[in-house]
């Protein structure tokens, strides 16, 4: 019989700190009594009730539609300054470049929050825009703190990368714009979409900075929720939460099982490859070898 090892129990008690809040949470979003601390009995009404909660749905609305646009710029932004670490090895000020690319990581939110602030206050005085903070704004604070992690994650599989690829493809004639969009995008993808995915739940998760950036009428969800927290849970949220969470959960797993279909795939077209040069190799007569002489 074998033991259940210490590193074992370890893992299963870590899952469930993890994973058992969020089990009651969607438990509770199916309670029928307002509070939430006490059990009514099953019901969907306050999923139902979400439908007229056009508050609550707006601000859900415009945290997806905000971390949708940060995934994308941060994405773009955080590839090219990996490219620029990685490719680029010498240039006056890259050390500086660098600590400014990864700043964000160890910065404080606060601090960059109440920096973006200052610095929009300031451009609105000078050039007249921004003239309200708002959507535009909160987008700009996400892209600037999410564009570290992208560039930190794709600089790790830049650097993996076999340069030969590259130097071989620009041997042949190919410009390195080309290289960079046919040879390398597609190399790093993995970790591109990676980043995008990353970029995505910061954004939508950020609480700090859009509070610090963001005007009348642009209240993201966690600004909603962290306000109807601090006078009581309303059930409605617990319902939000459970949709987001189903809603995650459903392109993980289809990330995942394409991520597979696509590995399998791959290994099968190598697997027929060599199949097919062996086949090759056994059909083709030997070179060296002389005719034989035909009898008279």
């Amino acid at each position: 019989m074998k033991r259940f090892s210490f590193s074992k129990l370890m893992l299963v008690v870590g899952l469930l700190f993890i994973y058992l809040p969020m089990l009651i949470l969607v438990i509770y979003s199916f309670n029928a009594s307002k509070l939430v601390t006490v059990w009514g009995g099953w019901s969907i009404k306050w999923y139902v009730g979400l439908l007229d909660n056009s508050q609550l749905m707006g601000s859900v609305m415009r945290s997806l539609e905000i971390a949708f646009y940060t995934a994308i710029a941060a994405v773009a932004l955080g590839t090219l300054a990996a490219f620029v670490l990685t490719r680029v090895t010498r240039f006056k000020g890259r050390t500086l470049f660098g600590g400014l690319v990864t700043a964000p990581l160890v910065m404080p939110e606060v601090i960059t929050g109440l920096s973006l602030l200052l610095l929009f206050v300031a451009m609105a005085q000078l050039i007249g825009w921004p003239q309200e903070r708002g959507i535009v704004t909160i987008w700009i604070a996400h892209t600037t703190f999410c564009a570290a992690y992208v560039a930190v994650v794709v600089s790790a599989r830049l650097r993996e990368l076999d340069l030969s690829i590259e130097e071989a493809a620009m041997d042949l004639g190919a410009r390195p714009w080309k290289v960079f969009f046919l040879i390398t995008i597609p190399m790093i993808a993995p970790s591109l979409a990676a980043g995008g995915m990353m970029s995505f739940a910061l954004s939508l998760d950020d609480l700090v900075l859009a509070s610090f950036v963001s005007g009348p009428g642009s209240t993201t969800l966690p600004m909603e929720v962290f306000s109807a927290v601090r006078l009581g849970v309303k059930p409605e949220i617990n319902a939000v939460a459970s949709l987001i969470l189903l809603s995650v959960s459903i392109v993980t797993f289809m990330v995942w099982y394409f991520s597979r279909r696509a590995e399998e795939r791959r290994r099968r077209a190598i697997q027929q490859a060599i199949e097919e040069s062996a086949a090759e190799s056994w059909k083709q007569p030997d070179v060296g070898r002389s005719p034989s002489p035909v009898s008279a």
